[in-house]
């Protein structure tokens, strides 16, 4: 295999690498484009496909995977929360500021703004990253097919596959095999599945439920059982907007603890239902104090929120749109949906079949498939991505310490193997859930990609130039 180098020859050229083209990666370089006019500036998107916008959550192609969160709060612009619905309007698509895009149509969107602010200063590189080295004068970044420099480098790589699944009784892995859907997203393989197929999808969340959709829409004569340990669906969103919230959270800014914040919520949610008004207002009140309470949490008491409270918040704060609420809702009143509490114990390979037992009181039977939507893999150590193992190997990254991801600052900058900021290596997204608890869903990801680009510009403003 030939490997190329690129430094960067035609002219003095300021790179910035951004690793990954989904959601995070693109808001990122958008910023990059539109907080700098100057024509050195070089931003480069690394994406394995080489089709930006799109990564695991708006990849799709299933137009009833809808958003979960309304058009009028998905702008990739905080200072022009009209945006999407107007670009809507203008391809249109829906401008319904209540409704629920499809999420394909979400990374159309995605796209159709980065080409708005692309100029000569963006080149889109196809191939997949497998290491960034630090050098002198800023890292080399190193794909399967080449090497190039840059200045600075922003991680955007998103969420980790799926967490293989074990058997309960045995501690073993599921084969690779036919019946074994390791991979939600292969929606082909889905689409395969005989018309009459029985299927265990592990998972109640919300990759879960786009699953299902897709599972029995496409096949009036599926049946499907949901399984997870506690059996909880998301919540759903109500028809219309519901009346707004301000709620209240603990004084001070001293240490909280989390059965503190979950009682917070819960007096909220009773003094909200006294004036007529639903939970959901008393959760969406509290997102913008989120991250600071995350931050008063002492490492116990973050373990003790996720060993406690996490799913019961998570179910409410990241709901289903109220029209997928109701597929599920047929689905499981025409007795072709099952949701059960409980475990995959034991699994028996059958060839084309598999034979399955749970902890649901159950008796094992036979299905055609399992689909593993367990939600990402979030221990960067147990990662099988080339460029996580060598960063780690290197001692250039960490995971933070509640592994659900990288370590970094409260401002995205990679923390090293010695507890030190990396200058010049920055992450947006998901993979800083460990330090800002909130870090997957837009608004949130729209602002670290403005934070980041704004200390990358500051950065590259200083003078590190790649020759």
């Amino acid at each position: 295999m030939t490997v190329t180098e690129d430094r960067g020859q035609v002219g003095e050229r300021t790179r910035v690498a951004v690793i990954g083209g989904g959601a995070s990666g693109v808001l990122t370089a958008i910023n990059l484009l539109v907080r700098s006019d100057d024509p050195s500036l070089e931003v480069v998107i690394h994406e394995a496909s080489g089709i930006v916008g799109r990564g695991i959550a708006y990849g799709t192609n299933d137009q009833r995977h809808l958003l979960n969160v309304r058009a009028r709060h998905m702008s990739a612009f905080p200072d022009s929360p009209s945006d999407l619905l107007d670009w809507a309007l203008r391809t249109g698509r829906s401008d319904d500021p209540q409704g629920f895009l499809p999420r394909a149509d979400y990374a159309i969107y995605l796209q159709d703004r980065l080409a708005d602010v692309a100029d000569d200063r963006l080149r889109v590189q196809a191939g997949r990253v497998i290491d960034v080295v630090a050098t002198p004068d800023g890292f080399e970044v190193v794909t399967e097919r080449s090497r190039s420099h840059a200045s600075s480098v922003v991680l955007c790589h998103g969420n980790q596959p799926p967490r293989p699944l074990v058997a309960a009784a045995t501690g073993e892995e599921l084969p690779e095999a036919v019946w074994h859907v390791a991979n939600p997203w292969q929606l082909a393989r889905l689409r395969a599945l005989p018309a009459d197929a029985s299927v265990v999808v592990v998972g109640t969340g919300l990759t879960a439920v786009d699953t299902v959709i897709t599972l029995l829409e496409d096949g009036p004569g599926r049946e499907v059982t949901m399984l997870s340990r506690n059996g909880l669906l998301p919540k759903p969103h109500v028809g219309q907007a519901h009346t707004a919230w301000v709620t209240r959270v603990p004084e001070g800014t001293g240490p909280v603890t989390a059965d503190e914040v979950a009682a917070v919520v819960r007096d909220e949610c009773a003094a909200a239902a006294e004036r007529g008004v639903g939970w959901r207002a008393v959760v969406d009140g509290l997102r913008p104090a989120t991250q600071d309470l995350w931050r008063r949490l002492p490492h116990d008491e973050r373990v003790r929120f996720l060993e406690v409270h996490a799913r019961e918040w998570e179910i409410r704060r990241h709901r289903m749109a109220p029209d997928v609420a109701l597929r599920l809702q047929r689905y499981r009143y025409e007795g072709r949906l099952h949701v059960r509490a409980g475990r995959l114990d034991t699994v028996e390979d059958l060839g084309a079949r598999c034979r399955i037992g749970t902890t649901a009181d159950l008796p094992s039977y036979d299905v055609d498939a399992v689909v593993n939507c367990t939600g990402p893999l979030s221990d960067v150590h147990q990662s099988s991505d080339p460029l996580i193992r060598s960063l780690l190997a290197r001692g250039t990254v960490r995971p933070d310490r509640l592994a659900l991801g990288i370590d970094t600052t409260e401002a995205g900058q990679v923390v090293d193997a010695a507890g030190h900021p990396v200058p010049g290596l920055h992450v947006v997204g998901p993979p800083r859930k460990g330090t800002l608890w909130e870090s997957t869903a837009i608004p949130e990801i729209r602002a670290q990609a403005a934070q980041v680009a704004a200390a990358v510009a500051e950065r590259t403003s200083r003078g590190s130039v790649v020759n």
